[in-house]
């Protein structure tokens, strides 16, 4: 509900999936955001490079409108804030 409408943000769920996109609105129910990049957790992968590698050339969207359970997010953070791949 606090993060700054329009921003491009990196939440990460519970379950895992890490979406990166722009935040539109949640309503304390569900998170709205648009042109989303959406990561899923395998076995032999860690989520960190993807979100480094996505600050650092920007989201490959997978999906333009996501909606997604508000109580599934651990954390967000703003994707301007995330370490750049050197």
């Amino acid at each position: 509900m606090n993060a700054p409408h329009g921003m491009n943000l990196v939440v990460e769920t519970r379950g895992g999936i890490v979406y990166i996109g722009r935040f539109d609105e949640s309503n304390g129910f569900e998170v709205l955001m648009h042109d989303c990049g959406i990561w899923e957790p395998k076995e032999d992968e860690d989520a960190d490079h993807w979100i480094r590698e996505t600050a650092t050339y920007g989201v490959d969207v997978k999906q333009r409108d996501l909606k997604f359970p508000s109580a599934e997010v651990v954390r967000w953070r703003a994707l301007g804030d995330i370490e750049k791949l050197k």
